[in-house]
């Protein structure tokens, strides 16, 4: 009996949100904590599920606050490192017109990226159903030969590989070398979620369904989530192919959270369900009721903290009369 049901690895770090403004004029940030790996592991534990997470903070202030947060949160930070002298990883986030973000990222280096290959626990990974990752943890060499262990310690154990790439263009170098890194995490992936802009990017197809072939023809990938925001969802399994219409509100804030909300939800549905064992109702119902808990971020600042609980999105469900 494998103790995690999903452990996670990757970047842990500040969020600085902007939260209004000061007397004098200046912006005020909020410092939440973020992260998309931890994202994900905050929500499946809101699930009910047991999560774990590999990764480096620095020895100061936000490291401290970053491991109090996914304690908090119900997360295993047994696993978390400490960085003697590289600090915390810091993000700027800029709230778009259209509720979308603009990220500048203080990490040259951050902690996140000192993680090494020998500090990857083999029991945790083996001990996991399943094993969950971004591209960000492949930007610089030394993570990124950390990252390849791990996803080799989780195929030798059998256990299901979750990537999201997670596409941020300023922390690469060229977006020749992250589409080479995003290759090798979706080829090694069991199930992608991946985003409308990150289809189109890594196909150079516009249409979504072409770039979905497209990305069939290069990899054999199992299950594909694709979140397409304002548009909704869909899910591609064994020529299998559902669509679920998004929950939009009025008083959304920001996005910050929702593709990560939406993903944790797919993964909590292979878990309840199995890889091998989707329809195209369950298919139906794990798009939907993802789309809700990403529609019920979108109105709260922050993500980790803040992620709905399970009857919260029932309650949200059965108020816009889609939950069976």
């Amino acid at each position: 009996m494998k103790v995690y049901d999903v452990t996670a690895m990757g970047e842990l770090l500040v969020d600085f949100t902007e939260n209004g403004m000061s007397a004098q004029g200046n912006p005020l940030f909020e410092a939440n904590p973020g992260g998309a790996p931890c994202n994900v592991l905050a929500m499946l534990a809101k699930l009910g599920r047991q999560t774990a997470f590999i990764g480096k903070v620095g020895r100061d202030f936000f490291g401290q606050q970053l491991k109090i947060a996914i304690q908090e949160a119900g997360i295993d930070s047994g696993y978390l490192l400490t960085d003697e002298e590289v600090h915390t990883t810091l993000a700027m986030v800029h709230k778009l017109p259209d509720g979308d973000r603009d990220f500048s990222f203080y990490r040259n280096p951050g902690a996140d990226i000192m993680l090494m290959e020998d500090e990857i626990p083999e029991k945790l990974i083996a001990n996991s159903k399943i094993f969950h990752f971004g591209s960000l943890s492949m930007t610089h060499e030394g993570v990124r030969a950390a990252t390849v262990k791990a996803v080799g310690l989780a195929k030798k154990n059998g256990v299901l590989i979750s990537f999201d790439p997670n596409l941020r263009p300023p922390l690469w170098k060229s977006m020749e070398e992250a589409k080479t890194q995003v290759a090798y995490g979706i080829s090694n992936c069991d199930i992608l979620k991946i985003s409308d802009n990150e289809i189109q990017w890594y196909t150079g197809e516009k249409d979504f369904d072409n770039g979905i072939c497209r990305l069939k023809e290069l990899h054999d990938v199992p299950l594909i989530l694709l979140s397409m925001g304002r548009e909704g969802s869909r899910a591609y399994y064994k020529g299998l192919r559902a669509e679920a219409a998004p929950f939009l509100q009025k008083n959304t804030i920001e996005t910050t959270g929702a593709g990560d909300t939406f993903g944790a939800c797919c993964l909590n549905s292979v878990l309840e369900y199995g890889l091998d064992n989707l329809d195209e109702e369950k298919l139906m119902q794990m798009l939907v009721y993802a789309n809700a808990a990403a529609s019920i971020i979108t109105t709260k600042k922050g993500a980790l903290r803040v992620m709905p609980a399970k009857g919260e999105i029932e309650v949200f469900l059965e108020c816009n009369g889609s939950w069976k």
